[in-house]
């Protein structure tokens, strides 16, 4: 029977395998962690991985050992107090060794920590969305963008000074001087093996040794006349561009700021935002993102902005979806970008308002639109503004909706949107 080991090792020099198969047995302790850290989490960062606690208690193997047999008797010096029989209580919890921290001390006196380690970006990200796809990825295969990328491509002899190879031309140098002058000193060897037998030979021949002498100094001379560099030695680093598809989009998240939004429900759409960046990093190279906050005006602002920014008055939210159908017609081509978006509210707008909303939607943004998910982080009953939206879902296949109630919601209403569809 054959075996094939993997040894690969990972930038750490632990096992790759190893570290996939501890993976895959916490994958439920290590899912739970990923899913908490989301909400730490900037927007935009993805760089990094994170770091997972498993408590030490589940990381015990069963293990088979050989038992203890026999009777054994041990002596301890200093024992004044006990004698053979007597038993020992175990000291009280919250002193006597026990230490303050919570719970009972171990028997031996010695505790755990958790085992902490890091899973890496990659690793992180499979966890996160297993299972989940885009929706909708027709447009994904074809609206590309041709970029162009320099890769090395050997040598030229002609070229830019910035590109001049010098290890490579000296290299050049070497070889040519080399088979310029190989034949010259291969002469002067055996000159000099001639000049050596006449001077230890009798009589001596002190006419041909001198034309011998003459000989070999004029080899030398052409030897030294050999220039060091040529413009023939010279080498260019050359490059060459190649083609690189690379698909790009654009993420919305637009957000109702009134006075009826309080930091607690802004929290929750963050953690939303956040799930969706990073998905669609798994699909795409480059991915904008554009806040657009409104009360009964819109406005684009940054990220911080957008998540602690408060305001006062009523809402329209018609005005943020015109600022969005503006933006993409001004900056965002439907032909190179794939488009999603994400709104959150509280469900409140004006009774007026709300049919015009579904207008934009149906005509303005849908049609140019990858995706557009609408979630609505409220306990009361819904409003007009649920409504009008029920009615775009019934037949519009890139627009979902949804209702979350609390922070536990979250995940699992990202998973229902963006889950995979089986045949």
């Amino acid at each position: 029977m054959t075996q094939f080991i993997d040894r690969r090792l990972n930038g750490k020099n632990k096992s790759t395998v190893n570290r996939q198969r501890f993976i895959r047995r916490n994958k439920e302790q290590i899912k739970k962690s990923v899913s908490e850290a989301v909400k730490q989490r900037s927007i935009t960062n993805t760089q990094t991985g994170e770091d997972i606690a498993i408590p030490s208690k589940d990381l015990n193997e069963p293990v088979f050992h050989q038992g203890k047999g026999g009777v054994k008797e041990r002596v301890h010096p200093g024992n004044d107090q006990f004698t053979t029989g007597d038993r020992i209580d175990r000291p009280p919890a919250g002193g006597g060794g026990s230490g303050s921290g919570k719970g009972d001390a171990s028997q031996d006196g010695e505790g755990q920590d958790d085992f902490t380690f890091q899973i890496s970006k990659d690793e992180y990200l499979d966890i996160l969305f297993e299972d989940l796809a885009l929706p909708n990825l027709q447009k994904n295969q074809i609206n590309k963008i041709t970029e162009w990328e320099s890769h090395r491509a050997g040598y030229q002899t002609s070229g830019v000074p910035g590109n001049l190879a010098i290890v490579r031309s000296l290299q050049q140098s070497l070889a040519r001087r080399t088979a310029m002058s190989a034949s010259k000193r291969r002469k002067i060897a055996e000159l000099e093996s001639i000049l050596d037998d006449i001077s230890m030979s009798e009589p001596a021949r002190p006419l041909e040794e001198k034309q011998i002498k003459l000989e070999i100094e004029e080899l030398r001379q052409k030897i030294a006349r050999v220039p060091f560099i040529d413009t023939f030695d010279l080498r260019f680093k050359n490059y060459e561009r190649r083609p690189i598809p690379s698909s790009q989009a654009v993420m919305f998240c637009l957000m109702d700021v009134s006075g009826s939004m309080d930091q607690a429900t802004k929290d929750i759409a963050k953690r939303f935002y956040v799930l969706l960046y990073l998905f669609l990093t798994r699909t795409y190279q480059n991915v904008e993102v554009i806040f657009i906050r409104h009360h009964t005006q819109a406005k684009e602002v940054d990220e911080h902005e957008f998540f602690y920014s408060q305001e006062t008055g009523g809402t329209i939210v018609s005005s943020a979806l015109k600022m969005m159908s503006d933006i993409i017609k001004d900056r965002f081509p439907t032909n190179e970008w794939n488009i999603y978006a994400a709104q959150a509210s509280d469900g409140d707008n004006w009774a007026d308002d709300s049919p015009r909303c579904k207008e934009q939607l149906e005509k303005q943004i849908l049609p140019y639109c990858q995706y557009y998910s609408y979630i609505e982080i409220t306990q009361r009953s819904h409003q007009t503004l649920w409504c009008e939206y029920e009615k775009i879902a019934e037949h519009a296949d890139n627009f979902a909706m949804k209702n979350i109630r609390s922070v536990e919601d979250i995940f699992q209403i990202f998973r229902e949107l963006f889950q995979k569809q089986t045949s």
